[in-house]
């Protein structure tokens, strides 16, 4: 009988391996989870640069509105105005207590926790490469019985000319300084989230879309009046409007659009789907069935090709 350092290696700090970490320490196995940014990424992208953060910005947001309803009700006073840094701030110490959460779930549940990127070396078999005393690389090998990929997903960007110039929703919120002038590219909830979240805190949004309509899939009363909306609150939502390229001025990014007209702004976010986060894991290495867009390949008890 093979002896293995653990029972379960997970691959991933985020919701999903956090859980699966606990569930199966729980139940008597020796675990282990590998998480790229340690502590600091615990809860994934939902509690480090998805839901979590998206929606304090969200609240943030409305408090405009708010204060302008307010003067019908008989509150006086000039408008209040956005301190960015402080938003960011807080933001963050919400997502540090968040992080410490997880973390002390993790070791009350006995699970063994790695700072550094994992890679698959074989069916049992993971390198976790660290940082030695000294500062300099270095990794640690380990066996195990089961491993899972929970790694999730990053933001997809499409090349083209300019490329280099925009960001993700990873970066958007630590932007320095706050964008008076955002161009948001793409149509789905996210890219619609934030060019609602950025308008409400005063910057001068304009949102570009390849299709019909933003929010495809969903319902078509739902994705107009969501449209409508936007467009009313002050977002300039441009349809069947793409980037031709993306080019650094002294005036700022200057996005030239396939109609031929010309939008310059602070900051550029694409916001055009997610991939599979799977490169350099060493799936091909070890033969792992893949998708067309990278996603691994399993089957109904979530398996892999490889035992």
């Amino acid at each position: 009988m093979s002896t293995y350092d653990f029972d379960f290696f997970v691959i991933g700090g985020g919701s999903g391996g956090v859980r699966a970490a606990r569930m199966a320490a729980g139940r008597g196995a020796r675990v282990a989870m590998a998480e790229v940014l340690g502590t600091d990424g615990l809860g994934g992208t939902c509690v480090n640069v998805g839901c979590i953060p998206k929606k304090l910005y969200s609240y943030a947001a409305h408090y405009a509105d708010a204060f302008e309803e307010s003067h019908g009700y008989g509150w006086e006073g000039a408008a209040p105005v956005l301190n960015w840094d402080t938003l960011k701030a807080n933001r963050a110490k919400e997502i540090g207590r968040l992080n410490g959460v997880y973390a002390n779930l993790l070791r009350g549940s006995g699970v063994t926790v790695l700072n550094g990127f994992a890679r698959i070396d074989g069916p049992h078999a993971v390198t976790v490469a660290t940082l030695n005393a000294d500062g300099s690389p270095g990794h640690q090998s380990f066996t195990a019985a089961n491993i899972l990929i929970a790694t999730g997903g990053t933001p997809f960007v499409p090349h083209f000319v300019g490329r280099e110039h925009v960001i993700t929703s990873n970066e958007v919120f630590d932007l320095d300084p706050f964008p008076r002038r955002l161009l948001v590219v793409g149509g789905g909830y996210i890219a619609c989230e934030f060019a609602s979240i950025f308008n409400g805190l005063g910057a001068q949004v304009t949102q570009l879309y390849r299709g019909e309509q933003v929010l495809r899939g969903f319902d078509d009363e739902v994705r107009h009046f969501v449209a409508g909306e936007m467009q009313t609150s002050g977002v300039d939502l441009r349809l069947n409007a793409g980037v031709v390229d993306i080019r650094q001025t002294d005036e700022g990014l200057r996005a030239e659009l396939e109609d031929g007209n010309v939008v310059m702004a602070d900051a550029v976010l694409y916001a055009t789907g997610r991939k599979p986060n799977v490169q350099g894991l060493g799936l091909e290495t070890v033969g792992v069935a893949q998708g067309a867009q990278g996603e691994v390949m399993v089957d109904g008890h979530y398996r892999t090709n490889v035992p």
